[in-house]
């Protein structure tokens, strides 16, 4: 008997879904080299960290949590490194 199980992903998903996590990387790559080079603010830098959390959250709705562990403390830490440690502690108050 054959069976069809909805938790499988089907090919075309799977290839979906790559194609988000490296839309989401080039993102999250592109900002944290801007934010060390370019000519921003903190609060500036804080800003894209929220666009880029705004950003990721369309790609994968309801995945909030995992931005929050996976890549602001990236964000984070460059922020700390180009601005200092009191930006990046202000930053970590900002949520969305």
């Amino acid at each position: 008997m054959w069976r069809e199980d909805k938790s499988v992903s089907t090919k075309e998903e799977i290839v979906e879904e790559s194609r988000r996590i490296r839309r989401l990387r080039f993102m999250v790559d592109f900002w944290l080299q801007l934010i060390m080079q370019a000519d921003l603010s903190p609060d500036e830098a804080i800003q894209v960290v929220e666009y880029v959390k705004r950003y990721a959250c369309a790609l994968f709705p309801g995945k909030e949590d995992t931005f929050e562990l996976i890549y602001r403390p990236r964000f984070m830490r460059a922020i700390e490194e180009r601005y200092g440690a009191r930006a990046s502690r202000a930053s970590s108050n900002v949520s969305d």
